[in-house]
This record gives structure tokens, sequence and C-alpha cells, in this order.
């Protein structure tokens, strides 16, 4: 049996951060306390001078498999997650073919399960003419439903006002949903093709994925969630605006209506598109300073819940392309945490609190069985970091398969040290230990 003793970190968790000793047995805690006796034949770990963290889960990853490989797959970018910090997923259905069926969604879970170095677990998509699928999942066994509320590949957006309302009103999964208004998104990409052709230039991005269509998506979703009492989490925040339609009055458990944000909407603004270009090119857009700070007022006062990446690979080719024809979305796993590590450097947020946002309330939003938390019977599911180290990111060190990322050149105040994943070291200093450690979530529901 894998036996661990990791010693004197400054364990942060449940709002606390206190030097602790954590015994690991197999995939699971089993002791966590202050000065911790090794036993016979366990490997200690001393860790003195770092932070131990529970394993970041990351509710929204698009990991590309199958049928968009030559981006990603589910073996190349679960490495990238691991060396960030992040030990559990849970990856969006458009895929190609799209996670639609219930076939198709076990396809994925059998991809993961042969080659997932961290845990997984998939979103089931919702289109206009799969709920009867819908209703035939299995809530022990699925992390949850997703909409697209605004443009996607295939037929994945969801556009009939009574195919929504009928989703909303029959299933108590989390229905997670990407919003912006289709309609006022092509008035403004027209009107801006008059007048750049192709070409338009990449700042005009938020113009025409604006403010507006952003809250009146998310404000009709969430009239129709209340309406209906269905159990919405609107991904991926981007305005200030949008802020406002959240409430933080009452507890995690007992919301009906729950907030993320991610990385990108709080690292970059709309005065890196000069610099960044495409590569930040992201839906919803990268907005402008003022809602980058609301971002992180409401993320701070819980009217948000969840830190997110949005992880959406693209080849360095795609990305090049004009506006018209360049991708949104990029890779971000295996640098979210030290970005976020190195905000609570610069006073955005506290330890605590990124540790609650990332890796306590996704499990408590989610159900998420035995996960996001340093507790004795939990899974083994942690991170060491070091706060007193730098991390440059340079091409050489990016394990993304496609091989670049918006933060090169980055110097993050923080280091991933270690990751385990079911205790199981899968990353160290570096060097990622190729193991199949990853397990696939349940839920308790």
């Amino acid at each position: 049996m894998n036996k661990v003793l990791i010693q004197g970190a400054t364990v942060v968790n449940e709002g606390k951060a206190q030097k602790l000793d954590v015994r690991i047995q197999g995939d699971k805690i089993v002791s966590v306390g202050m000065d911790l006796p090794p036993q016979e034949g366990e490997q200690c770990i001393h860790a003195h001078g770092l932070h131990l963290l529970p394993g970041l889960i990351d509710d929204q990853v698009h990991f590309r498999e199958p049928g968009l490989t030559h981006k990603a797959c589910i073996r190349t970018e679960s490495r990238a997650a691991v060396a960030g910090g992040i030990t559990s997923f849970i990856e969006m259905p458009n895929t190609s073919p799209q996670t639609t069926t219930i076939e198709k969604l076990e396809e994925k879970f059998a991809i993961a399960a042969k080659d997932s170095l961290a845990n997984y677990s998939f979103m089931f998509g919702g289109t206009n003419d799969n709920f009867e699928e819908i209703q035939r999942l299995d809530p022990k066994q699925v992390a949850g439903l997703k909409l697209f509320l605004g443009s996607s590949t295939g037929n994945m957006l969801v556009d009939e006002p009574e195919v929504l309302r009928k989703i909303f009103s029959s299933t108590d999964l989390v229905i997670s949903v990407h919003c912006e208004d289709e309609p006022t998104v092509k008035k403004n990409l027209a009107e801006h093709i008059e007048i750049y052709g192709e070409d338009i230039p990449i700042e005009k991005h938020p113009v025409i994925r604006s403010h507006q269509a952003c809250y009146a998506s998310s404000s009709s979703a969430i009239a129709l969630a209340k309406e209906t009492g269905a159990r919405l989490h609107v991904f991926h925040l981007s305005t200030a605006q949008e802020t406002a339609l959240f409430d933080n009055t009452i507890p995690l458990k007992d919301k009906k209506i729950t907030a993320e944000v991610c990385v990108h909407h709080l690292w970059f603004s709309s005065e890196d598109y000069k610099e960044k270009g495409t590569l930040i090119k992201w839906n919803p857009a990268v907005k402008n300073k003022e809602d980058q700070v609301a971002l992180w007022q409401a993320l701070n006062d819980d009217r948000i819940d969840v830190l997110a990446t949005d992880h959406a690979p693209h080849t360095w080719e795609e990305k090049a392309q004009v506006y018209t024809k360049a991708p949104s979305g990029g890779p971000l796993v295996q640098h979210a945490l030290l970005a976020l590590l190195t905000a609570v450097k610069q006073d955005k947020i506290t330890l605590e609190k990124l540790v609650e946002k990332a890796c306590h309330n996704p499990a408590i939003l989610f159900d998420v069985s035995k996960r996001g938390y340093v507790r004795e019977g939990y899974f083994a599911d942690l991170v060491l970091v070091d706060l007193n180290a730098t991390t440059v990111v340079d091409k050489s060190s990016l394990l993304y398969q496609c091989g670049w990322s918006p933060f090169e050149g980055t110097q993050f105040d923080a280091k991933v040290v270690r990751t385990f994943v079911n205790g199981q070291t899968v990353y160290h200093q570096g060097e990622i230990m190729e193991k199949q450690a990853g397990q696939r979530l349940t839920f308790d529901r």
C-alpha cells in the first residue's frame, strides 16, 4: 500500500492556514494533525516552508477528445493540469462527435479511464432535440448538464424557448450555461464585417460580444431558473453588470443560482489585446478594466462562487488567422493556480478564499464525493506550492499539446512543487510521473 507522510506544511483548508502533518495510505488521507510520528515503510516528505492545498477541481475544461485531437487530448491536457495543481476536471460536451447521447458520454469515460492523470467527469450536452437522453442520465455518474445559450459548434446552441423551459423544469442536475445573446452578437458582427471585412481589429471583440449580449442572456436564464426552480450555474462571468444578478446572503449549499469566473477574465483586460492579439480571444470576451475589478470584488464577496479555467486550446496556426476565422479559447490549466497565487501576493484575494473558490466550492456545487478538502477519509488529492519561489513561463516548459500559452514570458510569484492524485505523486519539481492515477468522479446525490 502507498504510504506517505507530509511533514510540516502550512495546510490551507476550510478557512484556516496552519502548520500540520498529513498522512496518506493508499488513495486516502488517514490522519491530519501536529507532529505525527513516522511509521514503518512510510515515505516522509519534508514540506517545511511550503503550503499544502487541496487539489483544484476545475469545473470547465475543453480537452478536445474525441475528434479534435490535433488541438489536444485527455492525456496531454491532464498532464498539464496536474503540473498546475489541478487534480480533478469536468470536461465539456462540444467535442466531435458531441457528447449528447449516453453512448458518446461513456466513450469519453473510457478514454479518460485509460489516459487521464487527473480525476475526471464530463458534462452532458443539451440540444434542441435530445430531451429523452437527458431524462435517462444517472445523476450519480455525470457531473451535470451543459447548455450553450450563445453560439457553439454544430447543433449545440439551445435557442428554442419551449425546449429550454422543458429542460429547466424537468431535471435536478446542475444546469451549467454559456450565456451570450446570439441575435445581439450576430448583429454586431455583421456591422463590423461591413466596416472592416474579415480582418476586424481584435480590440473590437468585446464590442461584438458585448456587455449587452452577456447580460441579456444571463439575466434571461436566471429569470427562467427562478420561475422553474432549476439549479442553474452560470459559467465564465465577464461583466460588472452581471455580478449584480447573484446573491451572497445565503450559503452555497442552499443556493439555486450560482456563478463562476475564469482566470483569464481576472488576469487580462481589454488593454492587453494590443500585445496579445487573438491569443486572448475568448467567448465571452475579455472586457475592460472596470469589469475586471468588479469580478474580483464579486468573487471576494461571494456573489461569484467558483474559480475555473475554461481551458480551450487551439493550434497556433488556427489562432493566427484573421479575426473572423481565429477560434476563441486558449490553454490555461498549467498556469491558472500560479496566476491565482500571484494574485494572492498582490492582495487581490486571500489564500483561504482562493482554496474556497477553486477547491471546496466546486465540490459543494456539484456534490463531488470526498474531494476538494484536506480531511481524514477523503481522497488524497493535494498540491504543495512554494510561495517564496517564482516561475517564468517559457515555451520549453509547456505541456499543452498546442505548444503555446497566453502567459509566455510572465513571471509568477509562486511555484507548484508536487501534486498528488489519489495519494500518488503525479508531478514533482517539473517532472510528470506517468501513472494512470485519475479516477472517475462520483457524486453524492
